[in-house]
């Protein structure tokens, strides 16, 4: 069915105020357990990982940047005598990762397995209360630097989310002050080692550091105060990383009281009342989440680029039904586009072995099959929108005969090119629609029919010619599986991750301007790209 309204989002008129996201804007952090799973060694590389960040690569100009790390990075211990890459121990049949990690000589060979592709490692600060973490950092930093080299090195990293190491890592009051000494203390220790492993890789193009990473905008440790402590008194650290997840509960109250949604990093996998219209499919929610980190960045102005070293829909690895679903790959163009519209450099989507949020499953386990998940699929279309170095991006704001556009779910996104004209226009619906009844994922499907919406641009500078329409599609924000960018499939099944046309997939749609305006339906759950490029990719 067709609804009636026209929701008008919004005038083309300039790109005075868009902004220019670093390159590689769509990346991955992969939890540093996992790293082996994704990437394979040098005997058996994982040609389905490498397929699908090519995939994005050829959007974009250049593959995404890789953070190796996460919580298992302050867990891993080295034993050059393991003679496999990593030995884990998981801390019951349920746990998602393991809490015992030692790593032997042969992890280094999966930083080998990806072509033009830079990486960065993460070394182990909070030790979990092993006293071989030490001798594991300054063992591990020439095997690191030698893998990795000028040609894939990204950047380094000390520790992961320092700011929770009060829970258990640390004592109850550690403070600013004490992880800024450590910190220090061990970066510069990884310089002294570097001075005799790699003297290459001290050029000031190729040495620094994410920090601080921490989990969130307002836990124990704050970022202003450990910058005050002098974090950066060696003047090495290059990109401001912070993590974030989305928020998931208390939602209300945090509406009306901005500094408590600043001090409280939200549970999500586990939280109450946890939906895919409420949460994910939600635009008001995401921005508010990454409001908090523009507000922190505005406040110090550190003089570097502030990114998102790690970050994805609901922590804890995320929930089956929600974070694996098309929902969430809609959640994640959402996210990118507007953290990439308000000014935040990259975005580091985590992923790890079974996590049910992960972009795709790299091997296949007793949990989880391989293949690639949905929340690719957005990474893919938000690409793909961005399109190569040199775009800009700027939301679209509702013009004043915006009529029932509702700022929940009617969203859209413009990009520029560099010399300033109207490249393409993003369109998200993000209303739910189930395909299957009541969203359970049975055999029985919807009964009710799926709306279409109508969305009008205008002021376009675009002639009298004609838009190329691209739609990010599947039957329903509850789809697991059959999901399409412009009819183009990367699943496993199919040739590895590699793209394939499908023969059933309505492509090559296009509209006219006219008047200076355009218009496009879209289905509930859908989102689509009106390129003004020509033809195609």
């Amino acid at each position: 069915m067709a609804e009636s309204t026209i929701y008008t989002l919004g005038s083309m008129a300039n790109s005075v105020n868009a902004i220019q996201p670093l390159d590689g804007f769509i990346s991955y952090s992969i939890e540093f357990s996992s790293f082996p799973d994704f990437a394979g060694n040098k005997s058996i590389p994982n040609d389905f990982s490498n397929n699908l960040l090519d995939n994005l690569g050829a959007f974009s100009g250049i593959k995404p940047y890789i953070r190796v790390g996460g919580n298992t990075q302050d867990y891993a211990i080295y034993n050059s005598e393991l003679t496999i890459a990593l030995n884990g121990t998981y801390p019951s049949k349920t746990a998602d990762y393991p809490t015992i990690v030692e790593i032997g000589p042969s992890y280094f060979e999966s930083y080998s397995t990806w072509p033009n592709v830079k990486f960065s490692h993460g070394f182990n600060l909070g030790g979990n209360h092993d006293d071989r973490q030490w001798e594991t950092l300054l063992q591990t930093v020439p095997l690191a630097c030698k893998a990795l080299g000028k040609d894939k090195l990204y950047l380094w990293e000390y520790g992961n989310e320092p700011d929770l190491f009060s829970s258990g890592v640390r004592a109850s009051n550690y403070n600013e002050s004490e992880y800024v000494a450590e910190w220090l203390n061990g970066t510069r220790a990884i310089r002294s080692v570097l001075e005799t492993s790699c003297p290459d890789l001290l050029d000031n193009d190729t040495y620094g550091y994410l920090a601080p990473s921490f989990a969130g905008t307002g836990n124990h440790l704050r970022a202003p105060r450990t910058w005050a402590a002098g974090i950066d008194a060696d003047g090495d650290i290059k990109l401001f990383s912070s993590h974030k997840y989305l928020l998931t509960h208390l939602f209300s109250f945090a509406l009306t009281s901005p500094t408590h949604i600043q001090n409280s990093y939200i549970s999500g996998a586990e939280s109450l009342g946890v939906t895919l219209q409420g949460t994910l499919m939600n635009h008001t929610r995401t921005a508010l989440s990454v409001d908090s980190h523009t507000a922190e960045n505005a406040t110090m102005k550190p003089g570097i680029p502030y990114i998102l070293g790690e970050t994805n829909s609901l922590y804890h690895q995320g929930r089956p039904g929600l974070s694996n679903s098309f929902g969430a790959a809609l959640w994640a163009v959402d996210f990118a586009l507007y953290s990439a519209a308000v000014g935040i450099g990259r975005v580091h989507f985590h992923m790890g072995t079974d996590f049910r949020y992960a972009s795709w499953q790299p091997i296949g386990t007793s949990k989880t099959a391989i293949g690639t998940k949905p929340p690719y699929y957005g990474n893919v279309a938000a690409a793909a929108f961005l399109g190569s170095a040199g775009t800009r991006i700027a939301p679209v704001a509702p013009t004043s005969d915006a009529g029932t556009a509702d700022a929940g779910t009617d969203v859209a996104y413009a990009a520029y090119a560099p010399d300033g004209a109207l490249a393409r226009i993003l369109v998200l619906n993000l209303r739910a629609y189930n395909y299957t009844l009541n969203g359970t994922g049975g055999a029985e499907l919807n009964p009710a029919p799926r709306p279409l919406r109508t969305y009008r641009f205008a002021g376009l500078d675009a002639g009298g010619g004609e838009v190329v329409v691209r739609r990010l599609h599947a039957n329903g924000s509850d789809a697991i599986t059959g999901i399409t960018w412009d009819g183009w499939s990367y699943n496993y099944e199919l040739d590895r991750g590699k793209p394939v046309r499908l023969g059933n997939v309505t492509v090559g749609e296009k509209i006219g301007v006219v008047d200076g305006a355009v218009e496009v339906r879209v289905a509930d759950s859908e989102a689509v790209v009106l390129d003004f490029g020509g033809e195609g990719y």
